[in-house]
Formats: structure tokens, sequence, C-alpha cells
């Protein structure tokens, strides 16, 4: 198979939402989740088979007709047209091409249930179908559930949708709410036939048309071509055989196809991550740098610190962090970070950051690292020691001047003075000495409480950052880069590979005449 370049781009778009259905993974919702996984997988084999081959799938509701309507495209009798209800729940395909095997095989359709068509039954007006893959569905409101989840399975598969409704029915709940407006979005790739027009007077018929046009925009559909038909008659069926036509001359149909259902999914996506998430590491971490600090009792201690290398003893010991507030402090980081996403992505970022006990457990332990030195400086003690020591000689000798002086003590000379004189002296220099090391100590201690504060800090900061803040990180850069995938899958220009509408018949235009007329149109066509 030659891969052109819009293939290409069909397949970078299907990889683009692989790696973001990769990277989101649990955190989308399991519908989600499903949704994408099947448009991957689904588009990815739909390429693998190649697009030469366009497959119109017919569907529609109880007693639509539409099996009878496949029987007068195909020209054969090989569909099931139900007079008992339920009919079968088994997918029923007509082929103009004998190379359809592997692409019936993998929209699952049994092998007893293919034909192929011969241009014997047509002569050259096969040509114009070739390569065409129809499909008769079973019918979509079955009471039987069977015939539902073959419907559901098979749509994504398809092409073309060809949606057959009759005028009893055309507005029915199930079919609009149920399958109509899940499909905006693929309006180049739907069209709608209203079966059964023989039954309603032609004065009534524009009217009817127009309802339905209108239920259409109700859903949200705009675009999407209505054609009157009429399968007991043949009224219409040339003008569907030249949709089908149209369809088949544009091997393009089959890509707009598959990028609508890449479109479709990458929406449902993008609808799980609304909006990028602002989010700034350090300024999270600074919010809430001082709660768990206060947690922790970091500046008592520091304070204790302080204290004992002011004081010359004590023994401070880091306690453990308050859970409380370390668990308040968290729900706090969750419920920010997290406030923009989704609940699976709140789910998995909460299960990302580390729980309060751990939290509470390695912030301590960091703390615990954190050098409490009480020490004074080394000339400390020295300087002590000859303060009182000269403190205890120059009151000694102070006191034995002034006993000298008084007659007391018997000293000759002038001594006694010379006694009073160096004992003040000696009193002098030990309250210098004293002074000096007060001062330097409770300098020294102002420093330590800071350099214990200052440290305490950067270790709460630093487990704040790894423990919370790192996770955080890598949960919204996939957030991010899932966002950016999902919009990169559906905005690139492939996502709307038609560049115009099928050249589909007026919705209201008149048949060509009679129904043998018309069924002559469909038959040179």
């Amino acid at each position: 198979m030659t891969t052109t370049s819009h293939d290409a781009t069909l397949r970078a778009r299907t990889e683009d939402l692989a790696e973001a259905l990769s990277l989101a993974g649990p955190r989308l919702d399991r519908a989600t989740g499903q949704r994408v996984e099947t448009a991957v997988e689904g588009v990815r084999r739909r390429l693998e088979l190649g697009v030469d081959h366009t497959v119109v799938a017919f569907a529609g509701g109880t007693g639509s007709g539409k099996s009878s309507l496949f029987n007068k495209i195909s020209r054969l009798s090989f569909a099931d047209v139900g007079v008992k209800r339920p009919t079968t729940a088994r997918v029923t395909a007509c082929s103009w091409s004998e190379g359809a095997e592997p692409l019936l095989d993998w929209i699952g359709v049994d092998r007893e249930r293919r034909i192929t068509h011969s241009e014997d039954l047509e002569g050259d007006g096969a040509a114009g179908l070739a390569g065409l893959v129809l499909l008769d569905l079973p019918d979509h409101d079955s009471v039987e559930p069977a015939h539902r989840e073959v419907v559901d399975r098979v749509l994504p598969l398809v092409d073309l949708l060809v949606w057959v409704v009759d005028p009893q029915k055309y507005a029915d709940d199930a079919l609009h709410t149920g399958y109509l407006s899940a499909q905006v979005g693929s309006e180049s790739s739907m069209v709608l036939v209203l079966n059964q027009v023989d039954t309603v007077p032609d004065s009534q018929r524009e009217n009817l048309v127009e309802d339905l046009g209108r239920l259409l925009a109700d859903d949200g559909l705009t675009g999407v071509h209505v054609q009157p038909a009429s399968a007991r008659t043949g009224e219409g069926i040339g003008h569907v055989r030249e949709i089908l036509e149209e369809a088949c001359a544009r091997r393009s149909v089959a890509a707009g196809r598959a990028a609508a259902e890449l479109d479709s999914a990458a929406a449902a996506l993008l609808s799980q991550i609304p909006a990028d998430v602002p989010w700034q590491l350090d300024a999270a971490v600074d919010r809430e740098l001082e709660p768990v600090v206060g947690a922790t009792g970091l500046d008592a201690v520091a304070s204790q610190v302080g204290a004992a290398v002011r004081n010359g003893y004590g023994m401070p010991e880091i306690p453990a962090a308050d859970r409380d507030t370390i668990a308040l402090s968290r729900a706090r980081w969750l419920t920010r970070a997290g406030a923009a996403l989704r609940p699976g992505w709140q789910r998995s970022l909460a299960e990302s950051v580390a729980g309060a006990d751990r939290l509470r457990a390695v912030v301590t332990e960091a703390l615990r690292s954190v050098d409490l030195d009480v020490r004074g400086p080394a000339w400390s003690r020295p300087v002590r020691r000859t303060a009182w020591a000269c403190a205890v000689l120059g009151v000694l000798l102070v006191i034995a001047g002034v006993l000298a002086l008084t007659g007391v003590l018997a000293v000759p000379g002038p001594w006694d003075q010379v006694l009073v004189g160096v004992g003040a002296g000696l009193l002098v220099v030990a309250v210098v000495l004293a002074v000096v090391r007060a001062v330097v100590r409770r300098r020294l201690a102002a420093r330590r409480r800071a350099e214990v504060a200052r440290q305490g800090r950067e270790a709460v900061r630093d487990v704040l950052v790894r423990h919370l803040g790192e996770p955080t990180q890598r949960v919204l850069v996939d957030h991010r880069r899932v966002r950016e995938l999902a919009r990169s899958a559906r905005d690139l220009p492939s996502s709307r590979p038609l560049t115009g509408a099928l050249r589909l018949p007026t919705a209201g235009a008149p048949s060509t005449g009679s129904p043998e007329k018309d069924d002559k149109a469909a038959t040179s066509a």
C-alpha cells in the first residue's frame, strides 16, 4: 500500500493521541479512556487496511426500511427484511470489490453474511461503486441489547454513515439523544435518508424534511444532507446511489471518517483537561514553608540553641513535627495545585505526593540533621577562669588593704595603699573580661540561632520540594503534555480533510419522475 502524505499526517495524529492516552492512563475516566483507545486502535487498523475501500453503513431503527434500502441499492435480496421483530443481530455486507475480505474481517462481519457484487448485475453501472463496502446494521432501538451492542461497535469503523429514518419515528429520542447528538463533528461523513416518503402526501414532504433538519440542528449537527426516498417505490433511490458513488469517487471520505474519529476522541480527551494549570513550584513551596516550620518547633529550638550558647550550658533537641499541622498543610497544597484538575488527575496528584505520615517523618529526620552547636569560642573558658581569678584576687587584696589602712592589719610603709590599688585594678580587669566575654557570647548566640533557623528552613524547603513540589510538577507536566498532544491530534489542518461537502442532490429535489425512471437512473449511474 502506498502511503500518501495525507495518510502520514493521519498516522502522526493517531500516534499523538496514543501518546496522550498513554501519559494520561488511569487519570482519565473509564468511558473517555475507552473511547480514545477505541479510536486509536480503530484508525490504526483502518490505515493498515488502507483507505481504498469506502465503508458505508445503513443504520436505523425498527421498521425504518434500511434492509429494504440495502437490497434496493445492491439489487440483491440478501439483507433480512423482517416482518417479525427483532431481526438478526448480525451485520450484512455487500462489497463491490474482491479485496474487501480483510476489511470485513476487521469490521467483524460473519463470512456467511457477506456477498460480493457482480458486474453482471449492472454492467458498466457497477464501476461507479467500485471499492464500496455496504453494511446493513441491526436496529439500534431493538429490544435485544445484543443488536445495540453490534451497532455501537461498528459505527466508529465506517467511513460514511447513512441513517435511515421513516416519517413515523424520525423524531425518536433514542436516535437523536443516543446517537445523532454524539456525531457532532462528523457531519461530512453522514447522510440521512428519509425513507417511506411514499406514505406522506406530496404537500407535506417539504415540511417533513424541514422538521427533520430542525431536529438535526437541535442535536448540534449542521450541514447534514437529508435525502427523501422510498425503497418500496424506488423514489429517490437514484439520488441515494449518487451519494454512494460520490463517496466512492473520493478516497478522502475514508480518511475523513478516520480524521473525524480522531477529532472526536481528541475532543473527549480535552474535556478531561479543560485548561492549562497555572502553578509555580517556588511560589507553592513558599506558601507552605512557614506553616510546616511552625509544626516542627524550629524557631523554639533555635532560641534554645542561642540561650545555650549565651549561657554556656544546655542541649536542645528537635521534637517530632505536629502531624495535624503537617496533614493540614498537605491538604492545602493539594487543593491549590489541583484546583483546575479533573477528579482523575486530582487522585493522581494525591497519590504522587508524600502522605502526611511520610511527610512528617521526613521533615523531622531532615531537621535532626541540622547542627545544634552550642559551644562557645575556644577562648571562652580560659577568659572566664582568668576573670574569676582576677575577681577573687582583687577582692582579697582590697580587703587586705582596707584592713591595713584601718590598723587592723599591720603592714609596713605604704603597702596598704598598694594593696588597695592592685586589688581594685584586678577587679576592673575581671569586669572587663566578663563583659567582653558576655558580649561575644551574645553575638555568637544570635548567629547560631539564626544559622539553626536558616538551616532548618532550608531542610524543610528541600523536603517540600522533593516530596510535594517535584511530584506535583511531574503530574502537571504530564497534564500539559497530554493537552498539547490532544490539541495536536485535533487541530492539525488534516482534522478537516474534506475540503468540500459531497456534491449531494438537493434535499427537497423532486424525484426523476416515476419510480421506474428513478430506478433506471440508478442503474445507469
